[in-house]
């Protein structure tokens, strides 16, 4: 006869695990040891489009638990980006990212959701040779070096990364990571990368090679990019904020499009936010792009010898700043030199300025650094800020005297407090689980911060427009709750919204717990058969919380030979290998609740 065997488990086992997101800033980016993001390889191309296969980046609003976020993943798992509140989502095989991607962005628990894009870099033109530095003297280096030439400043060039072998380079690198890679190796694999730190900061006065803007600043390395000269969006959004967790203020990056790929402005505000700055090309596509302009990075357009802007630079409201970007002599991967084109040169030089500015006067704040290159750039173009030229071509000699010029002289006092009001969820509401509050906040200057407070306990804090925030209702009785938003400014004033009662209603009554275990047949072969050759064995499972939950493993003779899901498993078993005699059949069904049932059989060889 058969035997029977069930047995009821709870514990760990009875509910899914708790989801534990990998923070990059514990296991990789922080401490004296540095070594890279845990991503097993570098990224595919997705055979969707133009982004990385399997990846997608969000952002989750303040106050969304790791728990809770976990279970809005569509089974992917979320890795965050050093200090900021990025994450990039691993999804699970064959998932689709555009698909997921789209649903992530109309959660309202994230502030976006997008795709992990691949970058290229602003393909340098063919354009004629003008000559070795010509750059320079035009946007009035030369005069600027008597006051500054960078000293003491950092800038990250995040590229196909760096030939620390280069005379005029070697002495300028400081560590950097190969993001491509998720390794310390940052040799240039493509050439790019050397150019564009070359025309931001190559050493100067070493009686060999060429001059660059800022020839005392050191170089950090990220690389971003394979062989081949691309990366992704996730890549750089990891470099910038590698470097800003570093203290680096500067950071360059020479690919088309990153004004609107939301990860890496994100990653540029949270740089900015620490008093730094990040320069991208503008494109070199000779068309206005229609980019939307935003204030957390610097895009530069192209301009010539002649202060025009190049046919080939891409144009439009979002860009901020013009530099020379045609002829422009610089270093090359191999100890080389030649003369290099594109708005890839244009976004370094500035750069370079940037740090020329920084190291003049090292108390200047970011926007104060951004409010100084654009207020004494050259103004082309229509009159004011334009879609060439932004707010002109930089002019290194002004731009440093007024940094020397701008004294610490305390401004007069902020003491207009900001203004909050809870726009969603509406007084007198009824709330329950994962609930989305949205608050509008506005100042005189500028609002630093916004906290939601719950009941007079503050619940989390967005530091960025617009203020949203993800409120987890279950955490409180059910009754009725106080919603408050205090807004604050730099200055420290602050000023609290009204308040907004909600009732709080959610289901408390206890869950079920799962004691009931599989039931389980072997249909073939019957108990007390005769068997020989090939012997199909079926088994059979069922259970009350569904079979996608059942797990069944099968033993003959005590040695396990095949594990299954679901409610069925099938074996050919070559009973002709087996010994003359008695062979016992068995097999265990266990639920997602760790219940189990184990059936089986006795056959005779």
């Amino acid at each position: 006869m058969g035997t029977q065997h069930r047995s009821n488990r709870r514990g760990a086992a009875a509910g899914h695990p708790a989801f534990k997101p990998v923070a990059l800033a514990a296991t990789l980016l922080l401490g004296a040891a540095l070594v890279g993001p845990a991503d097993a390889a570098p990224p595919v191309r997705s055979a969707e489009g133009p982004w990385a296969k399997g990846r997608v980046i969000v952002m989750p609003k303040p106050g969304l638990s790791a728990e809770k976020m976990a279970k809005m993943l569509h089974g992917g798992k979320a890795r965050k980006i050093g200090g900021s509140n990025l994450h990039v989502v691993e999804l699970p095989a064959n998932a689709s990212e555009k698909a997921v991607a789209a649903l992530m962005k109309h959660n309202p628990h994230f502030e976006f959701a997008e795709l992990d894009y691949e970058v290229k870099p602003a393909v340098t033109p063919n354009d004629p040779y003008f000559g070795s530095a010509w750059h320079l003297p035009k946007i009035g280096a030369p005069t600027a070096w008597d006051a500054s030439q960078g000293t003491g400043v950092t800038i990250a060039i995040l590229d196909s990364g760096v030939d620390a072998a280069h005379p005029d380079l070697s002495s300028k690198l400081v560590p950097g990571w190969n993001f491509y890679d998720n390794n310390s190796n940052t040799a240039d694999v493509y050439g790019h990368g050397t150019k564009v730190a070359g025309a931001a900061a190559a050493a100067t006065n070493n009686g060999a090679g060429v001059s660059a803007v800022a020839g005392q600043a050191k170089i950090m390395p990220i690389r971003v990019t394979s062989t081949s000269g691309s990366g992704y969006s996730s890549m750089i959004a990891n470099g910038i904020i590698y470097a800003a967790d570093r203290g680096v203020r500067l950071a360059n990056v020479s690919f088309a499009n990153q004004p609107i790929r939301t990860a890496v402005v994100s990653a540029s505000q949270y740089m900015k936010d620490k008093g730094g700055l990040v320069f991208v090309s503008a494109g070199n596509n000779g068309i206005d792009e229609g980019f939307a302009p935003t204030s957390a990075m610097v895009p530069v357009s192209a301009t010539d010898g002649s202060d025009a802007k190049t046919s080939w630079s891409s144009f439009g409201s979002y860009v901020m700043l013009a530099a020379p970007g045609a002829g422009i002599y610089s270093t090359s991967n191999g100890g080389g030199y030649g003369a290099v084109s594109g708005t890839s040169f244009a976004s370094p030089v500035s750069a370079g300025v940037a740090a020329l500015v920084m190291a003049a006067n090292p108390k200047l704040s970011s926007t104060e650094v951004e409010k100084i290159l654009f207020s004494t750039a050259l103004d082309l173009g229509a009159s004011g800020k334009d879609s060439y030229y932004g707010h002109g071509r930089v002019d290194a000699a002004k731009a440093v005297q007024a940094a020397l010029s701008t004294t610490s002289s305390t401004p007069p006092a902020d003491t207009q407090a900001p203004s909050a009001a809870i726009a969603a969820p509406l007084g007198s509401s009824t709330v329950s689980g994962l609930v989305a509050v949205s608050v509008n906040a506005t100042d005189n200057v500028g609002v630093a911060k916004v906290e939601l407070r719950v009941n007079g306990s503050t619940y989390a804090t967005d530091t960025s427009s617009p203020f949203a925030f993800s409120w987890d209702t279950t955490k409180l009785i059910n009754g009725s709750a106080t919603l408050e938003a205090v807004a604050f400014d730099a200055a420290g004033n602050s000023a609290k919204s009204t308040p907004v009662s909600v009732n709080v209603s959610n289901l408390t009554s206890t869950p079920t717990i799962d004691t009931v275990a599989p039931t389980v047949t072997i249909s073939n072969p019957t108990d007390g058969a005769k068997v020989n050759g090939n012997i199909d064995i079926s088994v059979s499972a069922s259970d009350n919380s569904g079979a996608s939950g059942i797990t069944t493993s099968l033993y003959i003779d005590g040695k396990l030979v095949k594990t299954a899901t679901g409610s069925s498993l099938t074996y050919k078993w070559n009973a002709r290998s087996a010994s003359i005699g008695t062979h016992t059949i068995s097999v265990t069904a266990k639920d997602k609740a760790g219940n189990s049932t184990i059936r089986s059989v006795a056959v005779v060889r």
